[in-house]
């Protein structure tokens, strides 16, 4: 049987979501996939010998070093039955205290995590304050003033089927550069900004070199339309310093079910 997991981390102990590979073998490195793919094999076939991960998982999509999940999913198969609230208690007793599973249910052996998602929500924070505060954490903070209209107004250059080519890193392993953005939003509460972009998918840091470019136009008293010139470039060098990945979380992952969008743990099995 093929089970999803819902799957909640905080990155910043962790070398991205996804076991590292250099030249075909692993790295000994903490991931979150390596520390679920174990516990899982724990508690299934109760083996714990050499930390063996005998249950592969597969994630939605991999979210980088620092990067923080509300909402990951992940599939997994297994021939073993499973009861749903037994197994993601045992599992959570288990993992990291920075990694936990919200939720598990089946799902149909065609479903695939990453190939079947439609749609992903991220979300970016940051602090916009002249002075530090002990409850900060990590957050990224932005000293200057920032105008959420003229921020709005450049994001909703992003909206629709683009060429994001000028906000992605070199690690791109993948050569299409086209993606679709539904929604973008910017809103402040309090002293945090906070960034939701909805997209079918997303470039290696493109979340984080778009709200570079945000700064950019904030920090320089530039028009929103310098985001559409950015975008139309297509060139790197004309975006944004990638900013700090410690403000970036993956909210939600959404499945198609029929004609409707939806997340697939809205109703529990």
């Amino acid at each position: 049987m093929r089970y999803a997991l819902k799957v909640q981390y905080i990155g910043k102990n962790y070398a991205g979501s996804q076991i590292q590979l250099r030249n075909g073998k692993e790295i000994e490195t903490p991931t979150i996939q390596g520390e679920l793919e174990k516990a899982i094999s724990t508690l299934i076939s109760g083996d714990t010998a050499n930390n063996n991960r005998q249950f592969k998982t597969v994630f939605s999509g991999r979210t980088d070093r620092g990067v923080n999940s509300l909402g990951q999913t992940v599939h997994f198969d297994t021939d073993e039955p499973i009861v749903a609230s037994k197994f993601v208690y045992q599992l959570n007793e288990i993992l990291p205290n920075d990694i936990s599973v919200s939720d598990l249910k089946v799902v149909d052996m065609k479903f695939h995590a990453q190939k079947s998602a439609k749609r992903r929500h991220y979300r970016y924070e940051f602090i916009n304050r002249k002075c530090k505060n002990a409850f900060d954490g990590d957050l990224l903070r932005v000293k200057f003033d920032v105008n959420l209209e003229r921020m709005q107004n450049a994001l909703n250059y992003l909206t629709g089927e683009h060429d994001f080519s000028s906000f992605k890193s070199s690690g791109t392993l993948n050569p299409s550069k086209v993606c679709f953005i539904e929604k973008v939003q910017v809103q402040k509460l309090g002293d945090k900004v906070i960034i939701d972009i909805v997209g079918n998918r997303f470039l290696y840091n493109m979340v984080r070199t778009i709200v570079g470019t945000l700064l950019e136009i904030e920090g320089h008293d530039l028009p929103a339309e310098y985001m559409k010139q950015v975008l139309e470039a297509c060139d790197r060098t004309k975006a944004g310093q990638t900013v700090s990945p410690y403000g970036l979380t993956l909210m939600n992952v959404i499945y198609n079910n029929g004609e409707k969008y939806e997340d697939i743990f809205s109703k529990t099995s």
